[in-house]
């Protein structure tokens, strides 16, 4: 633990002021350390009162995701979030977690931005600095890939559940994997699976979430702009980036064990419940272009797909493709 880390430590652990004297005895540091160490941490954003004769006090820290931030709120995990790397700017979390083959299983990255976000179909996801929850997870399930299919939507659970843990409201799903609010998309989220040629086992999953938390409008773009939605912007108060993340991990963690124990029953009830499809008509648009049809939405099944019933009644199951509702992201025709 660095100097600065320690004296974080020290000041988040008390309610009053700290003496640099104190300070120094119980880290075992100059007094010139100590003061650098506060320095430091003053210039990343935090606000730390300092008084003659009595020392200093932690009044405030940054809205950042950093390890420290984060980890503040951080309960126990087994696995996700175990490991946890934070970064000012990359280029795509997926990304980064794609170019470490030996990362171990449950390893967390976190970026402010990212510079060439991605989510399904290669669409551009915005990632402006400060304004968002970039995290990415490296996953190595030990199952068959017939096991990973609702991995998605799996995450969309656990984003809707530590939305409500923090703020108070819990977002709907688009299916397959848009968690939305107030008829707006909030979060988009995209997996990635490597698998081995010669056998085709699982080698990874990379499960990527970016979630809009302080944009306003003028923060996306034209294309975007009415589609898309922002907590802040939903809820019209400011919302704690470390500590939504850290609630994210939490959720995450609990849900890649009941991926690898096989019981996602309670799972499969939230995503029905959660489902803002259910009940609605849809238009359906398989991937690769071809004729939309129109259709009702009338359940999920076990494997978390969609299914949905035609003008002729008859009822059929869909996997995969773009799937529209009518009033959300513009789709208002009958």
């Amino acid at each position: 633990m660095s100097s600065r880390e320690a004296v974080l430590s020290l000041l988040r652990g008390e309610e009053g002021f700290l003496s640099g004297q104190e300070l120094s005895r119980r880290l075992g540091l100059t007094r010139a350390a100590v003061w650098k160490a506060v320095d430091a941490l003053r210039r990343e954003g935090y606000e730390i009162e300092a008084r003659t004769g009595l020392g200093y006090r932690l009044s405030a820290a940054p809205d950042a995701l950093t390890e420290p931030e984060i980890r503040n709120f951080l309960g126990p995990v087994a696995v996700v979030g175990r490991e946890l790397r934070c970064f000012e700017e990359l280029d795509s979390t997926n990304n980064y977690l794609k170019t470490l083959p030996e990362a171990p299983d449950g390893l967390a990255v976190t970026a402010d931005s990212q510079t060439a976000g991605r989510g399904r179909m290669d669409r551009s996801f915005q990632s402006p600095k400060g304004q968002g929850i970039y995290l990415s997870v490296l996953l190595r399930p030990r199952l068959s890939p017939d096991r990973l299919p609702p991995v998605t939507a799996l995450a969309g659970v656990a984003v809707c559940a530590a939305v409500e843990r923090v703020c108070g409201v819990r977002p709907g799903l688009k299916w397959p994997n848009d968690p939305v609010l107030n008829g707006k998309k909030l979060c988009g989220i995209l997996t990635e699976m490597s698998l081995e040629a010669e056998t085709g086992r699982v080698q990874s999953l990379v499960l990527g979430i970016g979630i809009n938390v302080s944009q306003g409008p003028e923060d996306f773009s034209p294309q975007v702009r009415e589609m898309a939605t922002s907590l802040g912007q939903a809820l019209g108060k400011p919302v704690s980036r470390p500590r939504l993340t850290a609630a994210l991990l939490e959720e995450l963690d609990r849900t890649y064990a009941a991926l690898l124990a096989g019981d996602l029953s309670a799972y499969l009830s939230a995503y029905r419940r959660d489902c803002v499809n259910l009940g609605k008509t849809v238009q359906l648009l398989p991937f690769g272009g071809g004729e939309r049809e129109t259709a009702q939405a009338v359940d999920i099944d076990e494997d978390f797909s969609l299914v949905v019933r035609g003008p002729d009644g008859k009822e059929r199951t869909v996997r995969s493709g773009e799937v529209s509702v009518r009033g959300l992201y513009g789709y208002t025709e009958s």
